[in-house]
């Protein structure tokens, strides 16, 4: 397989592992009383460091075995403050997202954080120098305007700010994959960029939580563990995605996620895509065969 087309397969389990934790955090609400977005993030989280540690240690040991000399992370300067920046817009992406997810439809949150992927290239653009060309500019478009037509989201009324809360998510993600792009230039490990990212957030939760602990059932323990699988699934995936790939040219295969969350809807929530979402989903396609082509 070409860098591409591994870029490829990666970006699309991430897509599918990212709708499974929104599925899983919107499910949780069903099974008991409402959780803080932050302590939804810690349970993830918690998982996601365990997976990647695991991983982690065990390609150390396959390096080892293989008679290779001491490998150790590559911790310039550069890519540590790096290494920060990646895991403060993720953490902060995370909260913004599971806040929203707690009070607006699962596909109308998840389409503005859908906006990720024209924010990485944009930030890939101007930081690394990753110019995208006018036809693929042109394919985000109209991936994007397929998710609109999904999700049909408004800003009006009392899910104003949650609905901005999901676009931050967004911003923030697209920022969060721009750095993880320039870690896999600077060769840093996926699975050492995942561990550092999911104990930061976990970190990062903890006073909050202190501050007030939401009592869960074991219901609600049970599927934020799979939240924290499919956010697991999602982060190895683009980690991996953008280390294979530039973000022009297969950033747009992460509007796969609307698909795999529609999915999830109509499985878990039983929600039914209109004729209109049915055009989204057309013009998803045609983004991604024209991106293709590029």
């Amino acid at each position: 397989m070409t860098d591409r087309a591994k870029g490829l397969v990666a970006i699309t389990a991430s897509a599918f592992g990212f709708a499974l934790m929104a599925a899983c955090v919107r499910l949780s609400d069903d099974f008991g009383a409402a959780v803080s977005s932050f302590q939804k993030s810690f349970f993830r989280n918690v998982v996601a460091l365990f997976i990647a540690l695991v991983v982690f240690v065990r390609l150390r040991l396959a390096h080892r075995r293989d008679g290779g000399p001491p490998v150790r992370p590559r911790l310039a300067v550069k890519s540590l403050l790096l290494l920060f920046l990646r895991s403060a817009l993720g953490t902060c992406g995370i909260f913004a997202n599971f806040y929203a997810l707690g009070f607006v439809p699962i596909a109308d949150g998840q389409m503005l954080n859908k906006t990720a992927p024209f924010f990485t290239v944009a930030f890939a653009w101007l930081f690394l120098g990753e110019r995208a060309s006018a036809r693929q500019i042109g394919a985000l478009a109209i991936a994007f305007a397929g998710t609109i037509f999904v999700a049909k989201p408004g800003f009006a009324g009392a899910l104003a700010f949650p609905l901005a809360m999901a676009l931050l998510g967004g911003v923030c993600a697209g920022g969060a994959y721009a750095c993880v792009r320039s870690l896999r230039r600077h060769e840093v490990e996926p699975a050492f960029i995942v561990v550092f990212f999911s104990a930061f957030s976990c970190l990062a939760a903890v006073p909050f939580m202190v501050a007030r602990f939401d009592p869960m059932t074991l219901a609600q323990v049970v599927i934020l563990f799979g939240a924290g699988a499919g956010g697991a699934l999602g982060q190895f995936g683009i980690t991996l995605a953008y280390g294979y790939a530039a973000p022009r040219d297969i950033a747009v295969y992460d509007y796969s996620n609307i698909l795999f969350t529609a999915a999830f809807g109509l499985l878990l929530f039983g929600q039914i895509p209109d004729v209109w979402s049915v055009f989204g989903f057309a013009l998803i396609v045609v983004a991604a065969v024209r991106l293709n082509h590029a």
